[in-house]
């Protein structure tokens, strides 16, 4: 592992853990020749999953925006940055695990939705205000009294 600090190809791990989820395991190391210290975080190479979208498009399955749009739904709620990771680590397990090589974008947004609707409900109505494209408010009042007559 080359040392992003010097560029040395010589760095000695330190200490090496599981991450909370199982996912990856996270290794901090040190270099050899500067003595910087720095994280890595090795993880297992899924196949490759295809998200077919509305146009018809298709497009490589990207993790990071899953996180982005999560994060974003999660803006000023009580979770940290870590377990809107494990989020979407529990969400590409499920696609993984289902043996779909190709997607929907519906199917993402619908498990989104659905893991989101028992984490935080405010988030849940963020994305689902996006993903379902609300264009006024009654869509709004529909999806609260759709949650309201699930709770009772």
């Amino acid at each position: 592992m080359f040392c992003p600090f010097c560029g040395n190809e010589d760095t000695m791990v330190k200490d090496s853990r599981s991450t909370e989820d199982g996912t990856a395991i996270r290794r901090r190391r040190v270099c050899t020749q500067c003595n910087q210290r720095f994280t890595t975080l090795e993880r297992i190479q899924t196949r490759d999953i295809m998200v077919l979208k509305r146009n018809g498009q298709r497009v490589p399955f990207d993790k990071e925006k899953l996180i982005k749009s999560i994060d974003l739904a999660m803006r000023k709620r009580p979770i940290s940055a870590e377990e809107i990771d494990q989020i979407a680590n529990k969400l590409e397990k499920q696609f993984v695990d289902s043996g779909e090589n190709i997607i929907s974008s519906e199917s993402i947004g619908t498990a989104t939705m659905e893991m989101l609707k028992d984490i935080d409900k405010v988030a849940y109505v963020r994305f689902a205000s996006v993903y379902c494209d609300f264009q006024v408010i009654k869509d709004f009042a529909e999806i609260l009294q759709t949650m309201e007559h699930h709770e009772k």
